[in-house]
């Protein structure tokens, strides 16, 4: 699909973050929305099923969530009606566990990088495989990582796939308020172990 990404940037400057949402599906092209099930996940899950319960949501469950993270998706699963598809290891995480010694730290390296694709990569992979899709809608924000501070509410993926962050600008405040607003549930305890700290990306937004 080929677009002036200068041009429509510019165009969604000052749109609703459902205006994004419409905009992306107005394009007619295969789409898929992801969620990660973390703390307030609810908001694009929202924002999408708002406009369009029909969407793919894809959700990488890497098998190291907390029971509060699993409660909240079924919660969130079942009240906005998601066409949800869960991809998972293959691998278990207990035997990951007994064969890497446990989670790695990101000093580790190497055992991080090969971890992170066991968990997160690989199963993102196969969810791109089979939905192909041409358009993604994702929850990253401009304030959470260095490299979403170089992207834009729509871009390119190094994957050719065209990324729209209906939230792209929105700050911490702007996504307590929709929650609050729609009285939305929260996921107050969530760990991702490829990402371990806040600001650190996850691997999937980055990886070619």
């Amino acid at each position: 699909m080929d677009l002036d990404l200068d041009s429509v940037n510019a165009s969604l400057r000052n749109a609703s973050a459902s205006d994004i949402v419409r905009w992306a599906l107005s394009l007619q092209a295969r789409t898929i929305a992801t969620t990660s099930m973390g703390k307030n996940a609810a908001v694009m899950l929202h924002l999408v099923s708002e406009v369009d319960k029909s969407v793919p949501t894809i959700w990488v469950d890497t098998g190291y969530n907390l029971r509060d993270t699993y409660v909240v998706a079924e919660r969130l699963i079942r009240d906005l009606e998601l066409n949800i598809h869960v991809y998972s290891p293959q691998m278990t995480s207990e035997r990951r566990n007994a064969i890497m010694g446990g989670v790695p730290t990101v000093d580790e390296e190497e055992r991080h990088q090969e971890f992170t694709r066991q968990v997160k990569l690989e199963p993102f992979a196969r969810a791109l495989e089979e939905f192909s899709p041409d358009i993604w809608l994702t929850g990253i924000r401009r304030e959470e990582t260095e490299h979403r501070k170089t992207l834009d509410i729509v871009s390119l993926d190094n994957r050719g796939i065209i990324k729209v962050a209906p939230i792209f600008n929105w700050s911490e405040d702007d996504v307590e308020a929709y929650m609050e607003e729609h009285e939305l549930p929260s996921c107050r305890h969530y760990f991702d172990p490829t990402k371990v700290h806040d600001g650190r990306e996850c691997g999937l937004h980055t990886a070619a």
